[in-house]
């Protein structure tokens, strides 16, 4: 039985992945990814890189398919389309990345770091009304929020 790190290990091998400086420059230079966004919408309403499209991770598989309630279009008739995936730190993307590989997307690529790193790089992030989030604020809310009960336990002897 493989833990969520390990899963991350095996795929990440075989994924594309960008660093947030890197994405910018080539936004900059006129590069249009489609850039998407896997966290789940209460994440993405708290700030988001401007121009992201959100599809929660756990309906990616059927918004990339014409015929459900959670299609995309542009992501059913896009198996070509330049994708950038992004989540909070790069892991999720990196699952998402394999998950559209094996659909047959063909120019995809996880955002390294995830928006904490694009955070970190005091790069453009907004919020649901598209207002620009600092850098600090940022940092709080992107922070974790580990509830006790969420903890690894402790060995007892």
């Amino acid at each position: 039985m493989k833990n969520y790190d390990e899963l991350i290990a095996e795929v990440i091998v075989g994924v594309k992945e960008i660093m947030p400086w890197d994405l910018s420059r080539a936004i900059a230079a006129g590069s249009k990814p489609l850039l998407l966004d896997v966290r789940e919408p209460s994440e993405f309403a708290m700030l988001r890189i401007p121009d992201s499209v959100n599809v929660p991770r756990g309906v990616l598989e059927q918004s990339c398919e014409w015929d459900y309630d959670e299609t995309v279009p542009e992501l059913a008739a896009g198996r070509e389309l330049e994708i950038v995936i992004i989540c909070r730190s790069g892991k999720r993307s990196v699952l998402a990345a394999d998950t559209l590989m094996r659909m047959g997307f063909t120019n995809v690529a996880s955002l390294k770091t995830g928006v904490r790193g694009w955070n970190d790089s005091e790069l453009l992030l907004v919020n649901a009304n598209g207002e620009a989030i600092d850098a600090d604020t940022g940092d709080v809310l992107l922070a974790p929020r580990l509830r006790p009960e969420q903890r690894k336990p402790k060995p007892t002897r």
